[in-house]
């Protein structure tokens, strides 16, 4: 089956939610072929991994006085500051044959053909291995709520530090993975909005954050357009993957879908927040 390459530009925290939920329900009713879509975030977001507690780890109310949406994302990681990224997602059932079948393999599978994008804009980034691949089983390093502060298996790395942070679930034999490449970053803004002891430790983690991510901007020595990012990973994915990419848009069902998720899921309280 051909798959289908979207961009629904930059919406809200609950309908970027929403719309990659509605894509997952249609596709898992074989309404929809398997999809690539591509957004961004306005205003900025703060995503909270599905098993977040957002009372003891996220300061919601300084969110709110930052302008900045707060929501619960199905899959689960740690918390990320949507801003200047471009965001992608994949959906894709389980059960087709090119899939790998293990979360960790399906991966490194998915990470080939972001890998390609980026090079074709000449980003020599790599895969993170994991963390037996360098004999470092039981060592523990200092982590947070953030999900910037380390790589997880086969996610994509430049220079040792993060570019792109990636999470999937899998319901319904339906994959969902999907995930941030930076265009730019402040560690800064990110730890503000984090519940910390102290400004000291606000301070720490700011810097450690620094050291442990990368942007395309830093990367390039210059900024580089979510236009131009994601037209390079939709002209080479589909290459490397050996799948063919059809131009799409979201169904008039798919949006009703997503319109009432909001509604009913990602835009109440009692699931962005009591957890």
């Amino acid at each position: 089956m051909d798959w289908r390459i979207i961009d629904t530009g930059r919406q809200n925290g609950a309908m970027n939610m929403a719309i990659d939920e509605a894509i997952m329900t249609a596709h898992g009713e074989g309404k929809v072929p398997p999809t690539l879509r591509f957004y961004g975030w306005s205003p900025a977001t703060l995503t909270l991994g599905y098993f977040q507690k957002a009372e003891s780890e996220v300061d919601v109310k300084e969110c709110a006085h930052r302008g900045i949406d707060v929501v619960r994302r199905l899959t689960g990681g740690r918390a990320v500051l949507h801003d200047a990224e471009l965001t992608y997602s994949i959906v894709v059932r389980e059960a087709e044959p090119s899939i790998p079948k293990t979360i960790t393999a399906s991966y490194r599978h998915f990470s080939q053909g972001l890998l390609a994008g980026l090079a074709h804009l000449g980003i020599t980034a790599r895969m993170s291995m994991p963390a037996a691949a360098y004999g470092q089983v039981g060592r523990k390093r200092p982590s947070s709520a953030a999900c910037f502060d380390s790589p997880s298996h086969y996610e994509i790395t430049c220079e040792g530090r993060k570019l792109v942070g990636s999470a999937q679930v899998r319901k319904h034999g339906v994959i969902l993975q999907h995930g941030s490449i930076l265009l730019d970053c402040s560690p800064e803004n990110l730890v503000s909005v984090l519940k910390l002891p102290s400004p000291e430790k606000r301070l720490l983690m700011a810097d450690m954050l620094s050291r442990r991510i990368i942007s395309i901007r830093q990367i390039k020595g210059r900024a580089v357009s979510r236009e131009e990012l994601r037209d390079a990973i939709g002209s080479e994915f589909g290459k490397v993957l050996g799948i063919e990419m059809t131009l799409g848009d979201l169904t008039g069902e798919e949006r009703r879908t997503a319109e009432g998720l909001v509604k009913t899921k990602y835009g109440r309280d009692e699931w962005n927040l009591l957890r």
